[in-house]
């Protein structure tokens, strides 16, 4: 059973990386120069349109998550959470169009696996969901900012900006710790509830990956510069750290 831990201020950044060498290659370069690569160009149109299709879900499943609010406040709260994730979704569409790609055909390859990671992961209450939006997003949140320390000067900076934390984190956190201060029971299950949502967020990360070649390429060595196998396998240890970390911020054991 999960137990709470003394209060700590919940981080929305990744783990750290140990690299700390200068940017070279396609991160050293503006858009203009790396779009010149079409197989660049391709993974970062994959990148965007899964990144701007995600923002879309998590705007309609915190206007939903809203409706298991116990007040008003709370409802208010998510509410504008919901509204600033359809922000990032608006600068992702808009960005799309600059570089002359259509967002839906760029966000469609990745709706069936995001629609089915949703489903397979209701949450049955508030508490859950709450659990879920903290947990999951920054899972999904730490691999993109992995991803984004590749890429080119332009779309780095888009990336990191519209995975900004809405607020939620310190919100959700104080919420379940309260939960679970008031009835320690809470604990165990949301406990659970996060393991399951690690192991999904990861599953469908791979699904995803796997399916579209571009990105595949992306993170074994392609076409973007630092990634290889035995960097994959170190990404995903500190997208495990940071989740441990996140886990304790709850009072949850991971």
């Amino acid at each position: 059973m999960g137990t709470p831990t003394s209060p700590s201020e919940p981080s929305s950044e990744p783990a750290e990386s140990t690299d700390s060498t200068e940017a070279t290659g396609i991160a050293a370069q503006d858009w203009a120069g790396a779009a010149a690569d079409p197989q660049y160009r391709a993974a970062v149109v994959d990148l965007l349109g899964a990144l701007a299709y995600g923002e879309l879900a998590a705007f309609e499943r915190l206007a939903e998550d809203a409706k298991l609010a116990p007040g008003l406040a709370d409802k208010a709260e998510l509410a504008a959470m919901a509204s600033a994730e359809f922000h990032h979704f608006e600068q992702l569409q808009a960005r799309l169009r600059e570089i002359d790609e259509d967002p839906v055909a760029a966000m469609d390859p990745f709706a069936a696996a995001l629609d089915e990671f949703h489903r397979q992961t209701a949450p049955s209450d508030w508490l859950e969901g709450l659990v879920k939006a903290y947990v999951g997003d920054s899972i999904a949140a730490d691999f993109y900012r992995e991803v984004a320390a590749r890429l080119d000067s332009d779309t780095r900076a888009l990336v990191l900006g519209v995975l900004d934390d809405t607020g939620h984190a310190s919100f959700a956190v104080e919420k379940v710790r309260a939960a679970i201060e008031a009835d320690p029971r809470v604990g165990g299950r949301l406990a659970l509830w996060a393991r399951r949502l690690m192991g999904e967020a990861l599953s469908q990360a791979q699904r995803v990956v796997a399916d579209r070649d571009a990105l595949s390429m992306m993170l074994v060595g392609g076409v973007a510069e630092g990634f290889d196998l035995a960097e994959v396998g170190k990404m995903f240890s500190r997208i495990t750290e940071a989740h441990t970390k996140r886990m304790a911020a709850l009072g949850l054991a991971a």
